[in-house]
């Protein structure tokens, strides 16, 4: 079958199609027909070469997100059948088959049936930056209605879908982003206030928005140095979730404040095998919300076929993208 590999890490050049064996189904597992992907930072990260250690072996099939239709199930499955439409998370790191190619492989816990109502297209952007913000809002905030929920780079993929989340839990939502424009996209989907932040510090929006005594749940999908503006936002007492602890900080401010921290890392139980059934309990929980129009996604105007993926990843670090970036298999 033909796929786009990498063969080495690198820029976005780095890409090539090749013929690879198509994979064997096995039992647990499901032979997927792949008719779409998305792009996600992830995948820039493994291309790149900054994530060693959950790069797949060369020549290595890359994406996590995927829709396609069933062609063949395993020993074991039950769940689903030839013909299926599904969607999921296939992985594309180390252990795991990616999307980027004309068949995958995927665990049967890590996918779900599509929703009814959206195309193949639409449903391979959701499943990443929705399980994401699942666990984040969902699972790790004891959000209750009415808290004050702070959500860092509310406009982003991830961002965007937490918004919707806290909503649903009856959550007053705080959106910090870059422009104007990212403000009205957080508005569009459901953000109570924007926050801008080159315009504002911390300690103004919180004065003004908490009277100074912080949000009761913040989720930080920026990380980084960004940890300590989360610190500074929260309320004594209160929870930090977030997408990215690579830094060194000093945690007083954590300590002086007794906050909790929780970190996301939602390709842990692809590569330890542990609670995979978790995945696609969400999917399922996700796709019901789409079909009651409860959720939605925000797409890029620019779509991108598999043989394009080169000019994807070029797109996509270039910062200009705004929302999910379809890509489309034409392989």
């Amino acid at each position: 079958m033909k796929a786009m590999v990498i063969n080495k890490t690198g820029g976005p050049d780095v890409f090539e199609m090749m013929d690879i064996p198509k994979p064997e189904v096995k039992p647990g597992y499901v032979l997927v027909r792949v008719l779409a992907s998305s792009l996600n930072p992830l995948e820039t990260k493994i291309r790149s070469g900054l994530t060693p250690a959950i790069i797949p072996p060369f020549p290595a099939v890359l994406n996590a997100d995927f829709s396609g239709i069933v062609e063949q199930v395993g020993e074991g499955v039950t769940n689903f059948k030839k013909g299926d439409e599904v969607f999921g998370y296939v992985g594309g790191v180390k252990g795991e088959w990616g999307s980027l190619a004309e068949y995958t492989l995927v665990d049967k816990d890590l996918m779900s049936l599509k929703p009814k109502n959206i195309d193949f297209n639409t449903a391979a952007m959701f499943p990443l930056v929705s399980m994401t913000a699942w666990k984040a809002i969902i699972e790790k905030s004891n959000i209750k209605a009415h808290d004050k929920v702070l959500i860092h780079g509310a406009a982003g993929g991830v961002g965007h879908m937490a918004v919707q989340f806290a909503k649903l839990l009856g959550a007053e939502v705080y959106a910090t982003v870059s422009g104007d424009e990212k403000g009205k996209i957080a508005k569009n989907f459901g953000a109570d206030y924007v926050i801008n932040y080159k315009e504002k510090s911390v300690e103004q929006y919180v004065n003004e928005y908490t009277g100074g005594s912080g949000f009761d749940f913040v989720f930080d999908t920026i990380g980084g140095n960004n940890l300590l503006n989360s610190f500074k936002a929260v309320k004594i007492d209160g929870t930090v979730c977030t997408t990215n602890t690579r830094v060194t900080l000093d945690l007083s401010l954590m300590h002086s404040k007794a906050i909790g921290l929780k970190a996301l890392f939602i390709v842990l139980p692809v590569l330890t095998n542990t609670r995979r059934f978790e995945i696609g309990n969400i999917l399922s929980e996700v796709k019901k919300l789409i079909e009651q129009e409860k959720i939605s996604i925000l797409k890029d105007k620019n779509q991108f076929k598999f043989s394009e993926i080169t000019k994807a990843h070029e797109y996509y670090e270039s910062g200009i993208a705004t929302g999910k970036i379809s890509l489309v298999n034409d392989l």
